[in-house]
């Protein structure tokens, strides 16, 4: 993958707004882990973070002591075990061997609910007496089915393909309502003269219990668009988990967006739009959409796009993936959330347009997840899907796309972050101008020009995958129960609390028998070969997390989330992103790539575990003791090197205590955003938000943003005296794409708002 995962990459002083998809957070929901104020002065008295294994019960609270714990315990169960396969060798096979090739297909999807039968749409000639005559075949989903029969038929002349031949029947979708109301909407291109002028959007019943579409009496105009030229049409629709109605259009053609429309919100062209569709009327806008209330389309989800020619949802965590087709140099696949710029015309993948200067303008402009050149690695990319099929497990959560010129399938590796997609197969005879995906979650490939469905299977036998599947047998639990860490594990909780929607969690570190933690020169920890990081979500008093950060044999890290169940007895492995529904609230399991964008390189990986943030108390219920965490780590043996005396370390203080103001706001910038804000961090801009950078190093205060104002006129990363003014605020309170970071959190933490508000109010002047 890729790097710069702008979901989690804070963009300029990433708004403090909450956790990071996968850190060493803890919850200001539950009491702090360490009310320490500023450093030397006494702490007050700490509250329980600790293990949940059996404590000495005394009947007494705990008590004060030097150490936590006596001796170090021996850890020979949870160990960094080998990463799950993630490289599959797959093949192509003929789907439908027995069925005639389709004329020019571009898409084939199946109806909701019904995994009987297969639906392909004809793109429709460009040329001769039949030009135009578009189709939409359905055939029974069998490896042995022989014929096809026609689900809808446009007539000679109705639908114009153009020169460019993007035109056409281009897609499909059925109502989410379909087995009751019998409705669908297509997506195609109109003109006068051959020449194409036009995308049209229609709304199109079934009036024979859903067997065809009735064209002639049942379908409505739902949306038009003009099209300035013949290509870069788009065109793609399909309805979202929310239920509400996706359309894709392109820049409008030519080349270089001449007319500007992929960043004009007055254009709906190289746009995502979002609209509510149900089975009659026309459409409205849902009252989340970016610019419902003004400022732009309303019907605008996302913008920035050159020519989104095939995108899809994950089935489940509901991410929009997009590819969009690059110009001359780059193509690119991005994940794309509501209010999102994805940067067309100004930028193409990572880099400046060609007919822009460098360094161009790129405030406000999200990055793509992955990008690759048109050297060699193809010239067109087709979007695709994140693969939740059974029949290729080691695929499992791994976005898959393609290349039309070359025939290359990609990629992109959910558990390592690759500088590059990862090639799959190369079949340079087929033309992939679609993927599908049927109600099982497997893939297929959609041949433009050989007429042929393809689909995506494993070439030889799986391999070996020891990796734990349940949370049980990871051997960082207990076996018997799950609920209870192993008796290798040792708790810990970072000073700097973070905002996790509403979850209290708890931590603990592993450490293979023998082995120590380096420190570098700015206290973070570096974690020896085969160290695991344990983290426990829990929203109210469920459990719904368990997230592992193991360091493998290969000196790199892995992220790995487990679903709880809903009984609460053990946590199953998920091989990739998710969203669900816990309580009155979503929650969102973060996909392995994810990890990474917020744990740098820069950041040691490891977010929390640093001297600044252990140098606190903590109660150790194993032993009923309180006692200072680095002092306890330093007494059992975890470090390489002996700390000394800890009260001449840094120690941070607790962001919701007792320390003055700027230094419990500055420990929250830390904790929220110094991951990425800081000296070869990945973050945009010049921020050092690190806690122990000097004040003239934090270059935030009356600072212009360089990834945009978010509309407000005059904006700086902090506006002294103003936090309506400040990004740093905007973003804490921004709940779309805005949000920093923008993995881990959806829902605004208010404590955490009115401190760095209260800290920009309390700012008279820079420093």
């Amino acid at each position: 993958m890729i790097a710069a995962l702008r979901r989690c990459v804070p963009v300029i002083a990433m708004g403090v707004a909450a956790a990071t998809a996968c850190g060493d957070q803890t919850s200001t929901s539950a009491p702090p882990p360490a009310l320490l104020p500023e450093a030397g002065v006494a702490a007050p008295g700490p509250s329980d973070s600790g293990s949940d294994t059996a404590s000495t019960d005394t009947g007494v609270g705990p008590f004060a002591a030097p150490f936590g714990l006596d001796a170090r315990p021996s850890n020979t169960t949870c160990i960094a075990r080998p990463r799950p396969p993630s490289a599959a060798s797959i093949a192509l096979e003929d789907a439908f061997p027995s069925l005639p090739s389709f004329d020019l297909p571009v898409l084939m999807i199946q109806a909701p609910g019904d995994k009987t039968r297969m639906y392909v749409v004809q793109q429709g000639v460009p040329t001769g007496p039949q030009a135009g005559a578009a189709q939409i075949r359905v055939f029974t989903n069998s490896p042995t089915v022989t014929t096809t029969s026609p689900f809808l038929a446009f007539p000679a002349g109705t639908v114009t393909v153009g020169g460019s031949l993007e035109g056409g029947l281009l897609s499909f979708a059925f109502h989410p309502g379909w087995a009751a109301n019998r409705t669908a909407f297509l997506s195609y291109t109109v003109g006068s003269g051959g020449f194409l002028t036009g995308s049209r959007v229609t709304r199109i019943r079934s009036t024979d219990g859903g067997s065809t579409l009735d064209r002639a009496t049942e379908e409505k105009t739902f949306l038009t668009v003009a099209q300035p030229f013949e290509n870069h049409n788009g065109g793609l629709v399909a309805f979202g988990p929310d239920g509400r109605l996706y359309i894709g259009f392109g820049d409008g053609g030519a080349g270089n967006d001449l007319l500007g429309n992929a960043q004009d919100l007055g254009s709906l062209l190289g746009k995502m739009l979002r609209v509510e569709a149900g089975p009659t009327g026309p459409y409205t806008i849902p009252p989340d959409n970016p610019f419902a209330k003004g400022g732009g389309r309303p019907e605008i989800y996302a913008w920035g796009f050159r020519n989104p020619w095939r995108w899809s949802f994950d089935r489940m965590s509901g991410d929009l993936w997009v590819g969009d087709v690059g110009q001359d140099e780059w193509e690119e696949i991005d994940r794309v959330e509501r209010g999102g710029n994805y940067g067309w015309v100004t930028k193409e993948g990572f880099h400046c347009n060609s007919i822009n200067p460098v360094p161009c303008p790129s405030a406000g402009l999200i990055d793509p997840i992955v990008e690759y050149p048109h050297t060699g690695l193809g010239e067109s990319v087709t979007g695709g899907y994140v693969y939740h099929g059974t029949k290729i497990p080691e695929l499992a959560g791994q976005y898959v796309f393609a290349d039309y010129i070359q025939g290359t399938v990609y990629t992109i590796d959910g558990s390592t972050t690759p500088a590059s997609p990862r090639v799959l197969l190369s079949a340079p005879t087929i033309y992939m101008s679609s993927f599908a995906e049927d109600a099982d979650g497997e893939l297929y490939i959609v041949d433009y020009l050989g007429g042929r469905i393809w689909r995506i299977v494993r070439k030889g036998p799986a391999p070996a995958d020891t990796f734990p599947k349940l949370l049980s047998q990871t051997g960082c639990v207990d076996p018997k129960d799950a609920t209870k860490p192993a008796p290798g594990l040792v708790p810990f909780a970072p000073t700097a609390q973070l905002w996790s929607d509403n979850a209290e969690k708890r931590r603990w570190l592993a450490i293979p028998d023998g082995a120590k933690i380096a420190r570098a020169a700015d206290g973070d920890f570096d974690f020896p070969k085969g160290s695991v990081l344990v983290k426990e979500f829990k929203v109210g008093e469920r459990r719904v997390e368990t997230r592992l950060l193991m360091r493998h044999d290969d000196g790199g890290w892995g992220g790995y989330s487990y679903e709880w169940n809903d009984a609460g007895t053990d946590a199953t492995l998920l091989p990739g992103g998710k969203t669900k529904a816990v309580g009155a609230q979503s929650w969102t399991y973060p996909d392995r790539n994810q990890c990474f964008s917020c744990h740098t390189g820069a950041a040691g990986r490891t977010l929390g575990l640093e001297t600044g943030q252990l140098n606190a108390d903590f109660v150790y219920t194993t032993t009923n003791r309180v006692s200072n965490q680095l002092a306890t780590l330093d007494h059992i043996g975890l470090f390489a090197a002996p700390l000394g005396d800890v009260s001449t370390h840094p120690r941070f203080p607790d962001p919701f205590g007792t320390a003055p103001l700027p230094s419990r706001a500055r420990a929250y910038l830390h904790a929220n955003c110094s991951g990425c804000h800081r000296p070869s961090g990945t973050g945009t801009g010049p921020q050092d938000l690190r806690y122990g950078a000097a004040p003239a190093d934090v270059k935030v205060c009356d600072v212009a943003p360089t990834a945009g104002d978010l509309g407000v006129t005059g904006a700086k990363l902090v506006s002294p005296g103003s936090p309506e003014k400040s990004i740093l605020s905007l973003r804490v309170r921004a709940t779309d794409v805005k949000r920093m970071p923008p993995v881990g959190t959806r829902i605004v933490h208010p404590e955490g708002a009115a401190l760095i508000d209260a800290w920009i109010k309390g700012t008279a002047a820079c420093p």
